[in-house]
């Protein structure tokens, strides 16, 4: 089983924690991550644009501009042709849903194997519980200063921590995220990915 390094509070190493094979040393399936970013972001669509491409939604007269022969200009039935201006869109966008289904099995591989790509490339990194006194932002820039961690870093825990999710808010490049809601965007959006050894055993076992 691959092993990753355990880390205190400051930053020092204090042991090393057994990682689940089958979760942060999978077969990375790229096909499925590109699908679950795009079911992601099809989510996130309103699909709101529209168009009037009907005559009963737009108003205006029912009545022929003028007469069909003699004038010497085209025939017209009515001004809300779309040839005609402040007439009827062809082919323009109507509301529709844009999501789609994804399995539960292929969102289970595709965030195995992000989390194996992370683990590999050693942008994970194992705490023993993140904890900070007062719910300020000035105490979150200290504690990821005193990690190392970058501006990107997703914080992911087992459970709601007040001073750490207030604290880490108003970082532009920071979030913290419960395992309950761990996605593969949030994942490749990060450059680093913190865990807390509860949050660890709780992801290996929603993904095993």
């Amino acid at each position: 089983m691959p092993e990753l390094e355990l880390m205190d509070l400051n930053n020092q190493n204090v042991g090393k924690v057994e990682v689940s094979a089958d979760v942060f040393d999978a077969d990375v399936k790229e096909h499925l991550v590109q699908k679950y970013v795009v079911y992601q972001l099809a989510k996130k669509r309103s699909g709101s644009a529209a168009t009037k491409q009907n005559k009963r939604e737009l108003a205006g007269s029912g009545k022929k501009p003028w007469r069909q022969k003699g004038t010497g200009r085209a025939r017209s039935g009515n001004t809300r042709s779309p040839i005609w201006r402040g007439g009827l869109t062809i082919f323009g966008p109507s509301p529709r849903d844009y999501s789609f289904n994804l399995t539960k099995k292929s969102k289970k591989i595709a965030l195995k194997s992000v989390l194996t790509e992370r683990c590999r490339n050693g942008q994970l990194m194992i705490v023993d519980q993140i904890s900070l006194e007062n719910p300020k932002t000035k105490e979150a820039v200290a504690f990821m200063k005193k990690m190392e961690l970058p501006p990107k870093t997703l914080f992911l825990v087992d459970s709601d921590d007040g001073n750490l999710g207030f604290a880490v808010r108003n970082l532009p490049g920071a979030d913290v995220l419960k395992v309950d809601g761990l996605n593969v965007f949030d994942l490749l959006t990060h450059e680093k990915i913190v865990l807390t050894k509860d949050a660890l055993a709780k992801v290996e076992s929603r993904l095993n």
